[in-house]
């Protein structure tokens, strides 16, 4: 496997954990149902939906798929790989199916839409069809498949957020819980199938993203990441009409439920993120000081082809504001590779912008043609894939150093890190993250402290991935 492959299977892995399967304890004589998710965190979000309202439904949770008697596959149609995969798996599926009868396979989400006619029909590969606007049917559907009709609802909506389902905590560590704010995309990006699969965007209640924040704190959350399409679009009118709340209003109430309480938010789009955001960030301590902003190309004209509306140099100055505002904010990005028509001097613009920009981490991938959007409609696919990976390859091989410059610059100096968890390699170390969403591993200092705990970490080594520190005293 090339270097590029590697680094993005890994980068693949840390954003979607591969497959997010459900392990909430089942109840016992009630049928069983197994999930997993595939893409973005929305996806994971929309999961734990889809449980709650299954569990209301007298189904319980497993995490062996062979004795599920439901199987749901959250899909993504960002990338051709992620289609690959998610077909390999339901045909795993279905083998299972023959030596069980009465099992039903139903895919969720952004390939439900696209798909349907062939995963129904052609490949006879499920039961159960579901968009990402019609859990809510997911009970009639189940007993309409379960008397041999096809249950399908693709139908997407102006209106749901499901902002009235309490979310079952699907493989949650009790520390860290995602709060979905908005749903679908009203920015028509040429490569991004999004708003073709998920919709218009609209935000959900204030006063219900409020209420589940308090209630994962007094369960005991310490970390909350505000999930959108476009999180900074967030803009929400109450039934009145008096009441008008902003991304900015919405990120300083969140902030303000708990002090204990470490905010996130994903993802911003650079034309949307306001100065106003930027100093709600400056000013709570508690709102973590990392901003992931999606550039997906260096050059100007490339960037109108994909219809980002911004330029380069508008890019540019925005990054240079944060750091004006922000001096010490983490900064990641997204980057696309082989678009359409884009020359050799073009994708040296992205490597001399992420020069520029520092960043922290990126996601990186070359151009994937998806059926349906405008850059498919308008645009030739004329970037050989040789040259897609060799591109992709110098942009993994820049983010690298400036990853494991950005990490060195680090060594000496100590940040306030959340525990999370035991670190996968040593039980004697936890693992948690900085402010800025560096991944931070430290020996345990005593038999005390616990996941959620507060700790004060000095680094001394780093390597491109991770810090490695010390727990000290408050510096």
């Amino acid at each position: 496997m090339e270097l590029a492959e590697l680094l993005n299977k890994k980068h693949d892995e840390a954003r979607q954990g591969e497959a997010f399967k459900a392990s909430v304890a089942p109840i016992q004589d009630g049928k069983k149902f197994y999930i997993e998710s595939y893409g973005c965190a929305m996806n994971f979000s929309d999961s734990e939906v889809v449980a709650s309202i299954l569990q209301e439904n007298e189904f319980s949770a497993t995490p062996d798929f062979e004795t599920a008697d439901l199987i749901l596959i959250n899909t993504c149609s960002i990338r051709e790989k992620a289609e690959l995969t998610i077909r390999k798996r339901l045909t795993e599926f279905r083998k299972i199916k023959r030596t069980r009868p009465g099992m039903l396979i139903g895919v969720l989400g952004c390939m439900a839409e696209r798909l349907k006619a062939q995963l129904l029909e052609q490949e006879k590969l499920v039961d159960l069809v579901i968009g990402p606007d019609a859990y809510r049917s997911l009970p009639t559907l189940i007993k309409e498949a379960s008397g041999g009709q096809k249950g399908v609802n693709v139908l997407l909506s102006r209106d749901e957020t499901y902002g009235d389902i309490a979310p079952v905590r699907l493989n949650s560590n009790g520390i860290t819980a995602f709060v979905s704010i908005t749903r679908g995309c009203n920015n028509m990006c040429s490569f991004c199938v999004v708003p073709f699969t998920r919709g218009r965007e609209r935000s959900r209640s204030a006063n219900s993203i409020i209420e589940e924040i308090k209630l994962l704190v007094n369960q005991g959350y310490k970390e909350i990441t505000l999930l959108g399409q476009n999180v900074d679009s967030y803009h929400w009118v109450n039934e009145t009409g008096n009441e008008t709340v902003t991304f900015a209003n919405l990120l300083e109430q969140a902030a303000l439920v708990s002090p204990d309480l470490r905010v996130r938010f994903s993802t911003s789009h650079p034309k949307d993120i306001t100065d106003v955001v930027l100093y709600t960030m400056a000013k709570y301590e508690n709102i973590c000081k990392c901003i992931h902003l999606p550039v997906q190309s260096g050059n100007t004209r490339v960037l109108q082809l994909m219809n980002r509306t911004y330029s380069r140099e508008w890019y540019l100055a925005k990054v240079d504001r944060i750091r004006e505002i922000l001096p010490n904010c983490g900064l990641t990005s997204d980057m696309i590779a082989g678009f359409c028509t884009e020359t050799e001097e073009e994708h040296q613009d992205t490597l001399t912008l992420m020069d520029y920009c520092s960043f922290d981490m990126s996601y990186m991938y070359f151009y994937s043609e998806r059926p349906g959007t405008l850059a498919a409609r308008r645009f030739k696919d004329d970037i050989s894939l040789e040259d897609k990976k060799r591109r992709l390859q110098e942009i993994v091989d820049k983010q690298g150093e400036l990853s494991t410059r950005s990490n060195l610059n680090d060594i000496g100096k100590t940040f306030k890190i959340l525990i999370e968890t035991r670190s996968k390699r040593d039980a004697n170390d936890w693992t948690g993250r900085t402010s800025q969403n560096k991944i931070t591993v430290f020996p345990k200092s005593n038999e005390n402290q616990q996941p959620g705990d507060y700790v004060w970490v000095k680094i001394h080594d780093c390597t491109r991935a991770t810090l490695l520190g010390t727990i000290v005293d408050h510096p």
